[in-house]
């Protein structure tokens, strides 16, 4: 089951039958949205400072906008200086009203990023923001952009990955072309455009790609990486790694998993009919019959990452999908009735955990019901903190990721992101 939030994981809802199963999910949003709002990120929250240690320090990730005229740039240092603070990196971003610098700074740890603030403000920088940075940081950008386009180029689906890693946290949609758009309209599809902290690109299949921070406006370097990334997705077209890894069964059976995608629509179709309706209905909580219209969608690398389980024949029995939803990523499961209760639940979702440990996600949620007792139990399974949420009768279970599944992830290697 999907939700209907503005994130990453879904399109409008011109694009998607409206039915109950958009009911349903509506409560969710409206729940999801009061948890957690999209807020400029806090570098100070004011809770009391952990004990310092001699010596030690913290990294800041700094923007500010400083006029272009000769010494501004040095005052900035100077001011930086003053604090005991190092400039590691640092960017500039021409402007028509001045230049945005982006530092990564390396600072005492005693130093708070209140006193950074007015240092540089007194040196006369402006519009500053600042957040703490960690070691993916010292990577610089051109790495950081020529690592993001290999993984973009090898699979489909790290397009909206490779955005947020590249623009921080942001809210993604995907909208498809309207009927009937007039010339100016085909115009924006083609060459994008930047509205300060909204992003307007292409997408590859068609339609655009939003891209919203409220938080920090873009610059137009920024614009120029999005959408260089875009484009290279646009050339390359639908890609999926090939690989495939067979797994025993706890009662010695032998089953492979690999990744799949839309080419596996009538195969997850057959799957559907060969499901009892009880089980579609707690999988997609709305009509049977509308089942096979949300394969599409579901199989699609734009909105995540899907992996199947196939027998020696070739037959799909058992779908697990990852699902891209801003800082949330959503886990879903599907398991034909007589392949049901034999291990193949809990096998998808400890590979799918770890694609979103792999993925920096910070949580996974799963949307089901209380009397759906297997995807329960595989949640439980994974050994990791669960908080619990009712909403109109529908479950949701949100695992928050921690060390436990990292080591996983490792031990799964390869294998779980093929």
């Amino acid at each position: 089951m999907t939700r209907e939030v503005t994130h990453v994981t879904h399109t409008d809802d011109n694009c998607r039958p409206a039915t109950s199963w958009q009911r349903i999910t509506a409560a969710f949003h409206v729940w999801r949205t009061r948890r957690q709002e999209h807020e400029p990120p806090t570098s100070d929250t004011g809770s009391p400072a952990p004990e310092t240690v001699p010596g030690a320090h913290t990294l800041w990730r700094m923007r500010t906008t400083v006029q272009e005229e000769p010494g501004a740039l040095a005052a900035l240092c100077g001011a930086l200086a003053g604090q005991r603070v190092d400039i590691v990196s640092l960017q500039t971003h021409p402007l028509a009203e001045g230049t945005v610098d982006e530092f990564l700074l390396r600072g005492p740890a005693d130093l708070p990023a209140s006193a950074l603030t007015t240092a540089v403000e007194s040196a006369g920088g402006a519009d500053t923001w600042i957040e703490r940075a960690d070691a993916h940081d010292l990577v610089d950008a051109p790495t950081r952009v020529l690592g993001l386009a290999a993984r973009t180029a090898l699979d489909s689906a790290e397009l909206p990955l490779a955005l947020r890693q590249l623009l921080g946290r942001c809210t993604i949609r995907s909208r498809p072309a309207p009927a009937g758009a007039d010339r100016a309209t085909e115009s924006l599809a083609v060459e994008g455009a930047l509205d300060d902290t909204v992003m307007r690109l292409r997408a590859p299949e068609g339609g655009m790609i939003i891209v919203e921070r409220p938080y920090l406006p873009f610059t137009p370097t920024e614009f120029a990486r999005a959408r260089a990334l875009v484009e290279l997705d646009a050339r390359l077209g639908p890609r999926l790694p090939h690989g495939r890894d067979v797994f025993t069964l706890p009662e010695g059976s032998d089953i492979t998993v690999r990744r799949a995608d839309t080419r596996d629509l009538e195969a997850a179709r057959a799957m559907h009919e060969r499901c009892s309706p009880r089980t579609l209905k707690q999988r997609y909580h709305g009509p049977v019959g509308d089942a096979d219209r949300y394969l599409n969608h579901l199989l699609s690398p734009r909105y995540g990452r899907t992996l199947a389980v196939q027998t020696a024949s070739g037959r799909i029995v058992g779908l697990g999908h990852l699902l891209w939803d801003g800082d949330e990523t959503e886990v879903a499961l599907l398991v034909e009735d007589t392949w049901q209760r034999r291990g193949v639940g809990a096998e998808l979702l400890s590979r799918l955990v770890a694609m979103a440990v792999e993925a920096r996600c910070s949580s996974v949620y799963a949307v089901t019901q209380a009397s759906n007792t297997g995807m329960v139990a595989a949640m439980r399974g994974l050994g990791l903190p669960l908080d619990y949420q009712v909403e109109e009768g529908t479950l949701v279970i949100t695992a928050r990721l921690g060390e436990a599944v990292v080591t996983s992830a490792e031990e799964l290697g390869s294998a779980s992101a093929q």
